[in-house]
């Protein structure tokens, strides 16, 4: 998709709204082609045609002119975010600041220009910015020759003992390097006691002689990132639930949590839920996605959008854990038919599937299948990930079956082998090989118990990898289905 198009089609109806009538500041009457423009893209969305608006605009002729309409369009779009949007982020509100410096420096306008660096030098220092206070206090330093009333001196201070916090965070890098390196090469922590907590103090006391600097708010934030990232890759979702608990409550009890890092609150939310979910706690797991609500709606609801999938998501998968599949399925059919799901076109992907999931775990394979074509369809489908589109696959396999529909289930298993082929020769999807395998024998046994191949077939793949590794890359699990089948 075109960048225009995928800017005009991201854009929220408050920011469609306020483009309009930041478009109509100057002339409200004439051709305006370029919000014509605007509404075709955005009510076309995936169908966009551009030889059918540059035909209604233009006639068909004059590319030229089409092609600066766009430019235009988005030149115009950035100024209307950039209007609306300046002062949602602290960062991005100190950039606006010191734009606004260099105007009126550039038009020898030096108090107004000393009146903005200083906002900017307090927004930057309340969000310890070192970096952005390397370039505020160089551009006072600049401004001190035009101004009496600032003394350079001061400021080359400011700056030398700024550089000392910018190796402090050097150093926090540092610490976070050697904390990585040995969460991946300590064994599995969720047996016994947990030693992922002083195992980070530790580390802290190993490369850090800065009593300050282990207390700093900024290197727990930045530990935090890098320990739940490694625990998430290791799949040791024990250990993750029991430091996250740990440090959510204290990052709260502390009162750490800001607008600056609103972000990173709801992401430790999220994983939370998740994590908790994953650990069978599904009422617990519940609690805390009732937090990340009420954080969702905080600050003016500044980070709504971002998170509101993960809401939704994490809110069906609790209900399908605690066995309430229509509620699973209610949930998501709300979020369906919101507009929200229009903010990325693959929450659709993820949409359809769950519920197809859902619909299959409720022996409802017709609309199950129903699910899964309507997700074919989706423009963003052909451009998902290869593996997930693997996944899918195998799993319409499994409802084919259950539909008895063997003559299909045959042409598919053809298909599957045809379509993922490169996948299927590579010793890290034996497992999807053999269970493939397994479904066309199943389909064409008559006695599963007394069937020897089958049967060998089966205790083979049981030995290929254990379920604890493999199914969180599974759409429907198959050891689960399996043990079914062969129970």
């Amino acid at each position: 998709m075109d960048i225009l198009n995928e800017m005009i089609n991201g854009m929220t109806k408050e920011q469609a709204r306020f483009f309009k009538l930041y478009a109509s500041r100057i002339s409200k009457d004439g051709d305006r082609k370029d919000l014509r423009l605007f509404d075709y893209i955005r009510k076309s969305g995936s169908q966009y045609d551009e030889n059918k608006i540059f035909t209604l605009l233009y006639g068909g002729q004059n590319k030229n002119a089409f092609y600066r309409l766009r430019n235009r369009l988005m030149l115009e779009l950035n100024k209307s975010i950039t209007i609306q949007h300046f002062d949602d982020d602290d960062v991005i509100s100190i950039f606006h600041l010191l734009a606004l410096e260099k105007f009126y420096f550039d038009r020898n306008q030096t108090r107004a220009a000393r009146f903005f660096l200083k906002k900017a030098e307090a927004k930057a220092i309340s969000l310890e910015s070192y970096e952005l206070l390397d370039i505020i206090y160089g551009e006072f330093i600049r401004l001190s020759h035009e101004l009496v009333m600032i003394n350079p001196e001061l400021y080359i201070e400011k700056r030398k003992q700024n550089q000392q916090q910018i190796m402090q965070v050097r150093e926090i890098d540092d610490i976070l390097a050697a904390v990585s390196y040995r969460l991946k090469v300590t064994q599995n922590f969720s047996s016994g006691e947990n030693p992922v907590l002083s195992l980070l103090q530790k580390t802290a006391d190993d490369f850090s002689q800065d009593k300050d600097l282990k207390k700093s708010s900024k290197l727990r934030f930045k530990m935090y990132h890098a320990v739940s990232q490694v625990l998430l890759q290791r799949r040791d979702y024990k250990a993750l639930e029991e430091y996250l608990l740990t440090v959510y409550r204290e990052f709260t009890r502390e009162k750490l949590f800001n607008k600056s890092n609103h972000d990173t609150r709801l992401q430790m939310l999220t994983y939370l839920v998740n994590t908790l979910f994953k650990n069978s706690k599904h009422k617990l797991s519940l609690q805390y996605l009732d937090k990340l609500r009420e954080a969702m709606n905080e600050h003016g609801k500044l980070l709504y959008d971002k998170y509101v999938f993960f809401y939704y998501n994490s809110l069906s998968n609790i209900y399908a854990g605690l066995d309430q599949n229509e509620k699973a399925i209610q949930v998501l059919e709300e979020f369906k038919d919101s507009d929200k799901i229009r903010l990325n076109p693959f929450y659709e992907i993820f949409v359809y599937l769950n519920l197809a999931v859902y619909s299959f775990d409720q022996k409802k394979y017709h609309q199950a299948i129903r699910h899964l074509n309507k997700l074919y369809q989706l423009e963003s489908y052909k451009t998902t990930d290869l593996s997930l589109r693997f996944k899918i696959s195998i799993a319409e396999l499994i409802i084919r079956y259950e539909l008895r529909d063997y003559d299909l289930l045959e042409y598919k298993i053809v298909q599957v082998k045809k379509d993922f082929r490169e996948f299927l020769n590579t010793g890290e999807h034996q497992r999807e090989k053999e269970f493939i395998r397994l479904i066309r024998l199943l389909t064409i046994t008559e006695n599963i118990h007394g069937d020897r191949e089958l049967q060998a077939g089966y205790k083979a793949f049981k030995n290929l990898t254990s379920r604890e590794n493999t199914e969180d890359g599974e759409v429907i699990l198959y050891d689960k289905w399996l043990e079914e089948k062969f129970r």
